[in-house]
């Protein structure tokens, strides 16, 4: 039995007049008429009880809450939504979360309370005659989706969904930076578990195993030697079997720089450069982020700032992205080595953060970019003098979780955060740590306990 393709179905389905109608969902009980903005796709009906009439522009949410997408992906959509509107233009949600404020009926002028598939993505676009479709302020779940659609002919605004294609995609991303002479650490596009191996024997261990197309780091892990390399292997394979498996040798000791940006055709508008408290090798959603960097020199941030500006221009984005960076001491010089190591062409779980720690609405700006109009002019905000330091810290679940291993690694753990102001980072970091639930400073006098294997390293006591 030969597989029938999913877009072979569709267009079978629309040949024979199958197609979804949009009703309303009641929210008066039908005592009487209901004008509400909630709207759903189903094939129980005859009629539509809307006229499409407005060509709005496509917002797709979040989904569903998990570890890896929340609240702050919400705002990056409410965000977008609001500057739209502001522009002017009608809108339309699609998400099918009721925790979410995007699915507010009066923050936009449709709400579809609907899946994020590809096959209803493209009924509603259709039907509504969508001018366009904005898939990059919604976390992973449109960005899954973003070349399926560009392919179809649907109209994906802002950065090319083979742009997006290409940064998902961790050989066809490594082979962009080789080519634009950003650093990054040696790496490999997996053919075999053995060629693996000898990789992993020839740039010594640990090295760090890196799936496409994923969310929150799942499937990535650090193999320490050539039995957990394999273990590794075989989850990512699982995880995501379509794309290509990339092993890169694992920097230990080194410090990790998230930046988050916006651009416009390719030319660099606004950026944060946020420096992590703990060593590389925890994933940035579960690390404290100190923003402004409280250790940085000027030449580092605008060695940064190139680095942002030169993949901008490679990947000709319009829009938000945000990119890992890790720093490590170079023996030969006195400037730290500075080696790339994700880039999502996306906003992050860190725009809430940065937008209000800068006073500067950065989904506002890549909304603003994704659709051309009105665009800020570029300004370098980590150039300025700020007289306040921000943390964020992770909130963990470790206790509600039966069996959980409380142990920070490259895939995401934590369940919220919390971000305080400060005068210094050290006062910003501890009342951001207060305001956690669960943690309490210790008691002078008494015992703590510090637990520790073979990798762990010793200085920490």
């Amino acid at each position: 039995n030969a597989a029938v393709a999913e877009d072979d179905v569709r267009a079978a389905r629309q040949q024979m007049g199958l197609r979804p109608f949009v009703k309303r969902i009641d929210t008066l009980a039908g005592e009487f008429p209901a004008p509400t903005n909630y709207l759903y796709t189903t094939y129980n009906a005859a009629t539509s009880d809307v006229a499409f009439d407005e060509r709005g522009t496509m917002v797709l949410g979040s989904g569903v809450y998990r570890i890896g997408s929340s609240v702050e992906f919400d705002w990056c959509g409410v965000s977008a939504i609001r500057a739209l509107r502001q522009l002017g233009h009608k809108t339309v949600m699609v998400n099918y979360n009721p925790e979410t404020v995007s699915t507010d009926f009066d923050e936009c002028d449709r709400l579809y309370f609907d899946e994020l598939s590809y096959e209803r993505v493209r009924d509603i676009y259709e039907l509504e005659q969508a001018g366009g479709v904005v898939v990059s302020v919604g976390g992973q779940l449109p960005q899954n989706i973003a070349l399926r659609l560009h392919r179809a002919s649907v109209n994906v605004l802002g950065t090319s969904p083979e742009m997006i294609d290409a940064a998902e995609d961790r050989h066809r991303f490594s082979q962009i930076l080789d080519r634009i002479g950003v650093d990054q650490p040696a790496w490999k596009e997996l053919t075999s578990a053995a060629d693996a191996e000898a990789f992993a024997d020839a740039v010594g261990y640990p090295v760090l195993v890196r799936p496409s197309y994923v969310l929150s780091g799942a499937a990535m892990n650090v193999a320490h030697d050539a039995a957990a390399l394999r273990a590794s292997l075989t989850q990512a394979a699982a995880v995501s079997p379509e794309h290509p498996v990339v092993v890169t040798k694992f920097i230990q000791g080194a410090r990790e720089l998230d930046i988050d940006a916006v651009a416009s055709e390719g030319r660099l508008v606004v950026h944060a450069v946020s420096e992590h408290v703990e060593d590389a090798g925890v994933h940035s959603g579960d690390a404290s982020l100190i923003l402004p960097p409280a250790s940085l020199p000027s030449s580092v941030m605008e060695r940064v700032r190139v680095i942002g500006e030169k993949v901008a221009e490679a990947f000709a984005i319009s829009g938000p992205f945000n990119m890992q960076v890790i720093m490590q001491e170079d023996p030969a010089s006195a400037e730290p080595l500075l080696k790339v190591i994700e880039c999502n062409l996306r906003a992050s779980r860190s725009f809430p953060f940065v937008s209000k720690v800068t006073d500067t609405n950065f989904v506002d700006a890549a909304t603003r970019a994704i659709v051309g109009e009105g665009v800020p002019q570029p300004q370098n905000l980590m150039a300025r003098q700020w007289p306040y330091t921000a943390v964020k810290v992770p909130q963990f679940s470790w206790t509600r979780l039966a069996g959980a291993d409380p142990f920070l690694g490259v895939e995401m753990s934590s369940t919220g955060e919390v971000a305080c102001f400060g005068r210094t980072p050290a006062e910003a970091y501890l009342v951001s740590l207060l305001s956690t639930n669960g943690f309490r400073l210790p008691v002078p006098g008494k015992t703590v306990f510090i637990g520790m294997d073979d990798l762990t390293d010793a200085k920490i006591v």
